[in-house]
Parts: C-alpha cells; structure tokens; sequence
C-alpha cells in the first residue's frame, strides 16, 4: 500500500519518479495556489491525515503540528534554510524529526553578500544613483557621438563639484581585515570568497571547531578580537532567543569607527535603535543591509536615507537556482525516510 504525501514545494523530476513508486502525491499549498496566496488553515486543511507532508514557505504552529500528528503524520520537511515557519516545540512533543535543507542558498546569500560588501566599500549605490539623478553630469547634447579628441578622459579638476569628492573614493578589500559572526554553511562561504580578494578572515563562532575555521584559511577568534580588529563584520546568525539584539550599542562601541557592518541575515540579530544611532553618530563608518525587523520596510525609516548605507529588498537569496537544490535536498529526505535509512539534514531544537 503507497504512502500519502502533501507536496506544497517543487521536487526534481529524477526524485519524484522514485517517490511516485512509493506515494500517493496530493499537490498543496503555494505549490497549488502559488507564492502568498495560502494560509495557514489552507495548508492545515489540504495536508491533513498524510504520512509524508513537505513544506515550503507555508506557515504550521502549533495546532496544525498537533493536528497533523494526530492525523498520522509521521514526515514533515520544510525546504527551507532555517525552517522558522513551523513550531519546533511542537514538533519534539509529537517525537518527530523535522527535515530542512540547510545551506539550500548559500551561494546565492555568499556571492550577494561579496557584493554589498564591495558596494558599501566603493559607494556604487550612491554614485551610480546620483549619476541617474543628474549629479555631477555634464549639459545635454544635441549629438552624443560627437565627442572632443582627449586621451585621458575625467570627469574634471578635484575639486568640491568632483564626484570623488561627493560620494568618496572607497577603499580595497584587499589586505583587510573581515569578521565573520557566525561560520555556518553561509558564513563559510563568504569567508572563503572574502580571502580570494586577499581579506583576512577573523571568524566568530563559539560553536565551531577551531580547527575547522582555521581548515579554511580563517583565524578563529573570541568576540573581542572579531570587534576591535576587524575592518567590515559579516553577520551570518540564525534569530534565536540567545541572539536576538544580539548586535547592540556595546558591540558598536567595541567595533573600529571605519567598520562596515553587512547584514544579508536576519535584522532581529541588530538591536535596531541601537544600529541606526550608531550609524547617525558615527560610531561606525557605514553599512549593507538586505534584511528588516519589518518587510516591507517602512517607507520612512531612517537607513533608506542615509548616504552609508546600503539597502536592498531581502533579495539576496533568491536565485533561480535555489529552489533546485532545496528540491534536491527535500527529495534525498523523502527518500531516505521511505527506504527507512537516516536522513542526512535534520533540524536540532536550538535556544
């Protein structure tokens, strides 16, 4: 007799082949209705009395946990780097494992993350936008293609109207120093794309071996040592109880005033009253941002504003890549749970 699965996200082909020989597949959820159009006593209703239910951005607490356990579910999976849509409390209670797809993004959160940092070094937002606005441009031209006979073509005398002066010049990754708060999946690959720009990593995980920072090329060092020295600081932590405001007034006042903060996380980690104070006073040199405390972030909050800072739309792991190898990961979980053989990607309870 097959199985019942509840497939609310895209698994490969080559994986629901195999898994059609064992399961009775119902389609559910976003895959069903599509992105934000579900809600939770949807996702209830239409996953209820299934063996086998896989998640994706949909929503289950408590009582849907409970419901589905009571029901006969013996499976649940959330193809999600860090499943914070379902009640992991709930989950222990009913003694069942929750399968998640760690690290599913984090190529795309790595390379996206390089990028903030090279943009907050450069100032690339605030000049390429102040170069669409009209800043520091030349008069129109009736014919664009007729230019003078210059070999060493600039943009002038630097002087107070130089867009050098306006937006600055930036300074290299090359021989500086990046901390890195937190050296799981996302935060080792970041440090190992930071170090072929030349950067010397200084990475801050209490929970990671020494030895493996230190396989990478990184140093692992103490808070402390991560805070004074480092030049840019990369928060890579989930939102946990134990970290969230995490990132407050005190780290500030510990970081060197040149330090650029990036954030591609999660914003809950950064006490947010004691961010934008620092950034307003100096007490850091700047920041880059892909993550709020609220999305989508108030159209009058203060760090859309200001010339140091970095903002962009929670983008940064988001790919066409990404669902494929969430997919990939999710269809490994169901299968080994059907052959019976231990599941490779398991969420641990953290506090």
């Amino acid at each position: 007799m097959k199985k019942s699965l509840a497939l609310c996200t895209s698994i490969p082909e080559k994986f629901m082949k195999e898994i059609e020989e064992f399961c009775d597949v119902t389609i559910c959820g976003e895959l069903k209705h599509g992105k934000g159009n579900v809600t939770e006593d949807m996702t209830r209703e239409e996953c209820m009395g299934k063996e086998i239910v896989v998640l994706g951005d949909e929503y289950a607490g408590a009582d849907t946990i409970k419901a589905w356990a009571a029901s006969g579910m013996k499976f649940l999976g959330v193809a999600k780097g860090t499943p914070a849509t379902v009640d992991y409390a709930a989950i222990d209670e009913a003694g069942l494992q929750l399968s998640y797809t760690p690290g599913r993004n984090r190529v795309a959160v790595a390379e996206f993350n390089i990028g903030l940092m090279i943009a907050a070094a450069r100032g690339l937002v605030l000049s390429a936008i102040g170069l669409n606005k009209g800043e520091h441009t030349g008069p129109a031209k009736e014919n664009i293609y007729d230019v003078p006979d210059v070999k060493n073509v600039t943009f002038g005398p630097l002087d107070e109207n130089h867009p050098f002066t306006d937006y600055g010049i930036g300074f290299e990754l090359y021989g500086k120093k990046l901390g890195i708060a937190g050296y799981g999946a996302i935060g080792r690959e970041v440090a190992v794309r930071a170090k072929a720009f030349g950067m010397e990593i200084l990475a801050y995980d209490p929970y990671c071996p020494a030895e493996r920072i230190e396989a990478d090329g990184a140093k692992a060092v103490d808070l402390d040592t991560m805070l004074a020295e480092s030049d840019m600081i990369s928060l890579h932590l989930p939102v946990l109880p134990s970290t969230k405001g995490m990132v407050n007034k005190e780290w500030f006042s510990r970081m060197k005033k040149s330090c650029i903060l990036i954030n591609t996380a999660r914003a809950w980690v950064i006490e947010q009253k004691d961010f934008v104070e620092a950034l307003q006073n100096g007490d850091i040199a700047g920041a880059a941002v892909d993550v709020y405390w609220e999305e989508p972030v108030p159209a009058n909050h203060p760090l859309l504003k200001m010339r140091n800072v970095v903002c962009t739309p929670h983008m940064a792991g988001l790919t066409t890549d990404v669902d494929g190898w969430s997919g990939t990961m999710m269809g490994e979980e169901v299968l080994a749970y059907l052959h019976d053989q231990p599941r490779k990607y398991i969420w641990k309870i953290r506090k």
